[in-house]
């Protein structure tokens, strides 16, 4: 298995370190290095993840760290494609072209 960011995943994961660091570089790191290494166990586990409640789509999945929410979609059984990294507390609906997902 292949992991692969979309654009706006790593603009999400970009901003999410910017807002960290606001307060504390060092957190920012770590937080961010959890996060990426809790996406890396998707190799490993691909499945792991749940249907993602607002599309009711078996091919797109979530998996939760902290308050965040990684979604993606295993493309070929071979390609983990990380669509975005959402907060809990956004809607995930209004969200719909950002997240591009009709185009996967």
């Amino acid at each position: 298995m292949k992991i692969i960011l979309s654009r706006v995943a790593l603009t999400d994961l970009k901003q999410i370190k910017d807002f960290i660091s606001k307060n504390s570089l060092y957190y920012a790191d770590v937080f961010t290095k959890k996060l990426t290494n809790s996406i890396r166990k998707l190799i490993d586990f691909p499945n792991i993840g749940r249907i993602v409640p607002e599309y009711d789509n078996i091919n797109i999945k979530e998996i939760i760290y902290q308050n965040y929410r990684i979604i993606y979609k295993i493309k070929d059984n071979s390609i983990i494609y990380v669509i975005s990294i959402i907060h809990g507390a956004r809607d995930l609906t209004s969200n719909i072209n950002l997240l591009g997902i009709e185009d996967q």
